[in-house]
This record gives C-alpha cells, sequence and structure tokens, in this order.
C-alpha cells in the first residue's frame, strides 16, 4: 500500500507537524514489506509538494491507497485538509472534517462538554477589537489568575496566564494574533493529566490508554507550547492519580471522543484537583506523534509498539472508508 503523509502545513504548529510526520515516515520504512510512505509536504503558504515539485492536490495524492495525516493546527485539524481527501474519496486517518472542527473550535467543544456533564471550567470569549469595558467586566469575573488561550488552535500555541489586569490587556492582545476569537477560562489548581482513546482496539468499541500525568518544568504554572516541547517537562505514565480519578479520566476522554464526532484516536487534557474533581480542558483529535509527544508514552506504558499503532491507524482508516 501507498501511503501519503501529509506534514507542514499553513499553520503555527507547522514545525511540530513536520516531526510528527517525519516520525510516521520512519515507522511506515520499517515496514517496507507492508507500505510505501510517500513524504507530501504541504509549505506554509498551502502549497502542496512531493518529491520537491508542486503539485495539486490531485495529482498530489494520485496512486496514494490511504493518508496519514500528520497536519497540526489549522486546515490538518479545523476539516479543511479532511473535506479534500472526503471529495476526492481516499482513505485517511484521524477524524472526519465536521468532527475535527468541533474539537479545534474551544468554546463550541465546550459546550458540547457541558451539554454531556462533562465538568470543564467556566469561560468566556471575547472578539476582535476588545472594548476596555469588556477586559474589565471579564476581569472582575473570574479569581486571578486566568488562562488565556486562542479560541481555534492547537499545542498550547499563544496560551498564557494572566495575574493582573495589565496582564490581561497584553495576553489578550498575543493571542488575537493567532485566532479571531480568544477564550478567558478560570484558573484550576491541581495535577495535569492527559488520556488517549484509540478506537477498536484491543477488543473494545473505545479503548482507552492509561493516564498521563504532566508535571510541568519549574517556574511554569501552566502546560504552554514551550513546556509542550522543550523537553523539560516530566511525564509519568501511570501517573499518581488514584483509582477514581483513573477511571474519571477515562470514562471523561471517551465520552468527548463520542461528543464530537471524532474517529480512530483523540487525546483528551485534564485537571485534577486535590480533592478529586476532574475537570476536561480540551480534546485534540489529532494527537502528536513526536519524541517530546504524550501518546507514544501511553502507548509504551501498554506494550503497544509505535509500528503497530500506526498500522492499526491507516486499517482503521481503510476499513471506515469501504
Amino acid at each position: 500500500m501507498q501511503i501519503g503523509v501529509l506534514r507542514g502545513g499553513p499553520s503555527a504548529e507547522y514545525d511540530v507537524s513536520l516531526k510528527t510526520g517525519e516520525y510516521a515516515l520512519s515507522l511506515l520504512r520499517q515496514m517496507p514489506d507492508k507500505y510505501k510512505p510517500v513524504d507530501i509536504l504541504i509549505s506554509k503558504e498551502g502549497d502542496w509538494y512531493v518529491a520537491g515539485t508542486k503539485k495539486k492536490p490531485k495529482d498530489a495524492l494520485k496512486h496514494i491507497d490511504v493518508v496519514f495525516n500528520a497536519l497540526h493546527g489549522a486546515y490538518g485539524e479545523d476539516g479543511g485538509v479532511q473535506k479534500i481527501l472526503s471529495a476526492l474519496r481516499i482513505p485517511y486517518t484521524g477524524s472526519k472534517a465536521f468532527g475535527a472542527a468541533l474539537s479545534m473550535n474551544k468554546d463550541l467543544a465546550k459546550e458540547a462538554y457541558v451539554l454531556n456533564d462533562l465538568l470543564t471550567p467556566r469561560h468566556t470569549l471575547l472578539y476582535g477589537n476588545v472594548s476596555l469595558d469588556n477586559l474589565i467586566h471579564v476581569f472582575r469575573t473570574y479569581l486571578p489568575p486566568v488562562i488565556v488561550k486562542p479560541s481555534n488552535s492547537g499545542s498550547s500555541v499563544g496560551i498564557k496566564l494572566a495575574h493582573t489586569f495589565e496582564e490581561l490587556k497584553e495576553v489578550v492582545a498575543l493571542a488575537l494574533k493567532h485566532s479571531d476569537k480568544v477564550m478567558v477560562e478560570e484558573f484550576i489548581k491541581g495535577k495535569e493529566g492527559t488520556c488517549g482513546v484509540v478506537e477498536n482496539a484491543r477488543g473494545e468499541k473505545l479503548y482507552a490508554l492509561i493516564p498521563v500525568e504532566i508535571q510541568k518544568p519549574k517556574g511554569k504554572n501552566i502546560f504552554d507550547y514551550d513546556s509542550k516541547y522543550s523537553g523539560k517537562t516530566t511525564e509519568i505514565c501511570p501517573g499518581t492519580f488514584s483509582a477514581e480519578e483513573n477511571k474519571k479520566i477515562e470514562y471523561m476522554a471517551k465520552r468527548a471522543h463520542e461528543v464530537l464526532g471524532l474517529r480512530h484516536y483523540s487525546r483528551s487534557d485534564f485537571i485534577i484537583t486535590p480533592k478529586g474533581r476532574v475537570y476536561i480542558l480540551e480534546t485534540n483529535s489529532l494527537p502528536g506523534l513526536t519524541q517530546e509527544s504524550l501518546l507514544p508514552k501511553s502507548l509504551k506504558a501498554v506494550g503497544w509498539k509505535p509500528q503497530e499503532f500506526v498500522e492499526h491507524l491507516i486499517t482503521q482508516a481503510y476499513k471506515t472508508a469501504r
């Protein structure tokens, strides 16, 4: 089978996507009797390239049996590339356009959580040119500090903590550079955790991987972009959660996957308070597969080889497209 690995893309997560794509390519190259990987690079301008030659999507995907989607961020996780692949009737790994777009839109995803009784931090949305009155209202609504994040981005791009009103103004302006709307969220103190979900694995329709505890680098209050990819964060798998907390995390990760309409695999992030309350923060429809990524650590903990996991995703993509 010829497997086209899509990587790069016109988003702030271009570099992370390159790494995920390269890792997927390296795994596929270890199975030459089964797969012939094809590196399909999408530039920051949105142009498609195969072996250095610019091509239209339909030509780049000619003779491709299954696409492995490694495009993080806009275009790859917001439904854009999924619409192209669906229109060309090419099987692909990961969620379809609607589920991807819904999970990428943090405020709509939160609405889905609330409607399905999944506990999530309170939030307020700010749009475009934010007035001083709006900022004052937000600052008075929540006990500082507050989390500020772009509403439509992944990999914790643009996420900041604001302790004062001046900081709030500054970080909102910064977040608006990454998205046309910004989410201000109450800060919940506790342990950070994440949990991957894989469809049709190990005899279960939805299989929850072992929850991972994330210990941020010293001096960091939040798990931001730098924390994720600096290599300084400590991940503990299994985490130091109680049996009851693990049960809640796994249930909420699987439920989020369902209510957001995701496909094949996903990963949800959580805060667990000292009193054992579990808050879901967001769900990633396209978890990273870099050396610093969390999903590979969960796979290792359950004895699932990365080559087997990639093969499982390709098999699921091929089956669900038939």
